[in-house]
């Protein structure tokens, strides 16, 4: 499996179903993401079991992900119509309701294959990666079929990017937004073990 991280995130156009329910034949993902922060997310199949878990997880904390000027997409490789039909399929009969983000109709596996995401049975493995402004990829994590995303992780590696490039420090284990960062230095890191180890 590649590891994207360091590299630009692989571009695409796909037909797709937009945050306010347009379906629409040609949505650029570079285009819709220029100059902003993105996380792409990869999910197996529309109507299936764990999915429509965390498409909701996502859509609940969607606020979060846009205070923090980021833009979420969801891909996997249903048709936009599938897509659609699934948003207004009531979340009491197995739909993800409206959610305000868009997903992407990957019909020709071509950006699970860029990813390099795609499982032995075609579907998408549960990809995600954050992606910063400039496009490069900073951050990926890939779960087998049946294992849930923690989607708060991924707002916490958000805060952990946005803290690094705000004040220049790394962020150690367990950082959360608020927590004290580290200087990436000898003395850095001494410092902040002799006030902070006892909590790792």
């Amino acid at each position: 499996m590649s590891v994207l991280v360091g590299k630009q995130a692989p571009d695409f156009t796909v037909p797709a179903v937009l945050g306010d329910g347009q379906i629409v034949d040609s949505f650029s993902f570079s285009e819709s993401t220029s100059g902003k922060y993105a996380v792409l997310f990869f999910y197996p199949l529309d109507f299936t079991f764990v999915c429509p878990s965390e498409l909701i997880a996502f859509d609940h904390r969607i606020d979060e992900f846009k205070s923090r000027g980021v833009e979420v997409v969801g891909v996997s490789i249903d048709s936009h119509f599938t897509h659609n039909a699934w948003r207004n399929t009531p979340i009491n009969q197995g739909g993800i309701g409206p959610v305000r983000y868009t997903l992407a109709a990957d019909l020709k596996h071509e950006i699970c294959q860029a990813y390099d995401v795609e499982a032995g049975a075609g579907v998408a493995y549960r990809g995600s990666f954050l992606i910063d402004k400039s496009g490069m990829v900073r951050h990926q994590v890939v779960n087998d079929l049946p294992l849930g995303r923690n989607i708060d992780e991924m707002l916490r590696m958000i805060d952990a990017l946005q803290f690094h490039e705000e004040h220049g420090e790394v962020c150690p284990a367990g950082w959360n937004k608020g927590d004290a960062g580290m200087n990436a230095s000898p003395a850095g890191v001494a410092e902040y073990l002799d006030k902070n180890a006892d909590k790792l």
